[in-house]
């Protein structure tokens, strides 16, 4: 046999070796398995902004954000880390809530706490926003 051709290139494997092709996703996009952290952080800020929000219409006005650190603190402000904040302006008439992620993330030791921190720090800043006390927002604002 005469191998005087060019040499060969290997081509792309478009198959496993047994045949079957290329396999799929480990699991569809729907499933929480597919989100990242940060989307994950995302929905429990929705939820919780869905939920207050069935109470009080009035928060269909206010945008949710989430962002990963606040601000830097200058030296002269308090040592604590915000969780989250109010940002309104006369000039952009909706109101924002912010929840810092990352912090709340800190202080969270199970998926569980973390949803609940989350609720509780959306409870607070809707309860400022609106002028009422946490409780008068969630009654069960405190009971865990």
């Amino acid at each position: 046999m005469d191998n005087s051709g060019p040499p060969r290139t290997p081509r792309p494997r478009r198959r496993d070796r047994h045949g079957r092709g290329m396999r799929g996703p480990i699991a569809p996009p729907q499933v929480p398995l597919a989100l990242t952290r940060s989307e994950a952080f995302d929905d429990l800020v929705r939820e919780s902004a869905d939920r207050l929000e069935r109470r009080f219409p009035q928060l269909s006005e206010v945008q949710f954000a989430v962002q990963e650190v606040p601000p830097t603190i200058k030296s002269g402000d308090s040592d604590t880390v915000p969780l989250g904040r109010i940002i309104s302006s006369a000039k952009s008439p909706p109101d924002r809530i912010v929840i810092y992620r990352r912090p709340v993330e800190i202080r969270a030791k199970s998926r569980e706490d973390r949803a609940a921190l989350v609720h509780e720090i959306v409870v607070e800043q809707v309860a400022e926003l609106l002028g009422l006390s946490p409780e008068a927002v969630d009654p069960r604002y405190g009971q865990d």
